[in-house]
Formats: C-alpha cells, sequence, structure tokens
C-alpha cells in the first residue's frame, strides 16, 4: 500500500475535527450575535423609558411614580452593564473557539501537503518504472532483430 493511502485515515481525522472546530466556531458566533442582540434590546428598553421619563416629569407623576422609574431605569442600566460582561466572554470564548479551528485547519492543511508530496513521488516512481519497462522492452526487441 502506498504511503499516500495509508495516510488517508490520517488525513480524514484531520478533516473531520477541522469541520467539528468550524462547527463549534460558529455555534459561539451565533451566540455572540444572540447577545449582542439581546443588548440591543436592552439599550433600546433603556432609552424608551428614559424617553418616558422625562415626558412625564413635566407631567403630574407623583414622586413614588417618579421613584420608581429611575429604580426601574436604574435596573436596566445594570443589566446593560451584564449584558456587556457577557458579551466580552462570549468575544473571548469565539477568539478561543477561532484560535482552536485555525490550529486544526492547519494540521488538516499540513497533511493535506504531505499526502499532496507523496503522490507526486509516487507518480515519478510509476513514471520512472514505466520508462525503464519501456527501455526493457526496446532492448529485448532489438535484440531481437540483429541476429538477421
Amino acid at each position: 500500500m502506498s504511503r499516500s493511502r495509508r495516510m488517508r485515515p490520517v488525513v480524514e481525522v484531520a478533516d473531520r475535527r477541522e469541520q467539528q472546530a468550524a462547527r463549534i466556531l460558529g455555534e459561539a458566533r451565533r451566540r455572540l450575535q444572540e447577545e449582542e442582540a439581546k443588548l440591543a434590546q436592552l439599550i433600546e428598553y433603556h432609552a424608551d423609558y428614559a424617553r418616558r421619563l422625562e415626558a412625564g416629569s413635566g407631567a403630574s407623576l407623583s414622586a413614588a411614580r417618579l421613584q420608581d422609574f429611575r429604580l426601574f431605569l436604574d435596573r436596566l442600566a445594570q443589566a446593560i452593564r451584564q449584558q456587556r460582561e457577557r458579551i466580552e466572554r462570549q468575544r473571548l470564548d469565539c477568539e478561543e473557539k477561532r484560535l482552536a479551528w485555525l490550529a486544526t485547519r492547519s494540521r488538516s492543511q499540513a497533511l493535506d501537503k504531505v499526502v499532496e508530496r507523496y503522490q507526486r513521488e509516487e507518480q515519478k516512481a510509476a513514471a520512472r518504472r514505466e520508462q525503464r519497462e519501456s527501455d526493457e522492452q526496446a532492448q529485448h526487441g532489438s535484440r531481437r532483430r540483429k541476429p538477421r
């Protein structure tokens, strides 16, 4: 069995690992997008309530109602800070997953190059064998014709 054939299972395993790492990276990026969308919703919600508070402060809002609005805005601001922290952790996770994928991709590409080199060497060896056989046949054919 040729070296390039013996390497096939190794290459297949490396390819599967690369594909798995790519799926994991894709999932991490999807989670990051979800977290960013949640942050955008929280920011919009906060802005909406801040506008309501501003609009209502000129109207006849009771002190208790005004205090409730402010407390709610404080909670939203805290939720926004926490969401930003979640996003930062998710970004770090994405980067970790990206580096893992790059490592598996690099290994897979290196193995592909090794197999390609083996295949080129095998093709050269086969061409040399064919040439040698052709030369031998030519020599045997010329020996038979000389005795005439």
